[in-house]
């Protein structure tokens, strides 16, 4: 097992690590809207905060080795199914002929009063 760390992603908040490598597989935390410099949260809509969650998200993948179109599974919570049409608009864009099997959940609330988090499992 490999622990994954940059300081090109959001510095883990708590007791955990940015991802995980496990045999070929690359899991990470979930991430929030968290600017890494300067661990501010990205403010406004769903697309800005998208756009910066993915952002953490290709960092975490670079470190490990891997990119968008080995990612197997992401996990999207929201906490605004509203928000949807919307993020899934950058979503798509963002991650072009990557299609990764992908579950979207609304939850009440996230860290720091996040729009958006997302998590995911890649081949590394």
């Amino acid at each position: 097992m490999k622990t994954i760390s940059t300081e090109h992603a959001p510095a883990a908040i708590g007791p955990y690590s940015q991802g995980k490598i496990v045999g070929n597989l690359l899991f990470t935390a979930g991430q929030i809207p968290l600017i890494p410099e300067s661990m501010e949260m990205v403010t406004g809509s769903i697309e800005d905060q998208t756009t910066r969650v993915l952002k953490n998200l290709d960092a975490v993948l670079a470190a490990a080795g891997t990119s968008w179109d080995r990612v197997v599974k992401t996990t999207v919570f929201l906490t605004d199914l509203a928000d949807f049409a919307a993020f899934n608009g950058v979503y798509g864009q963002h991650l072009g002929e990557a299609k990764p099997a992908r579950s979207t959940v609304q939850v009440a609330a996230l860290p720091k009063g996040a729009k958006v988090e997302i998590e995911l499992v890649a081949e590394v």
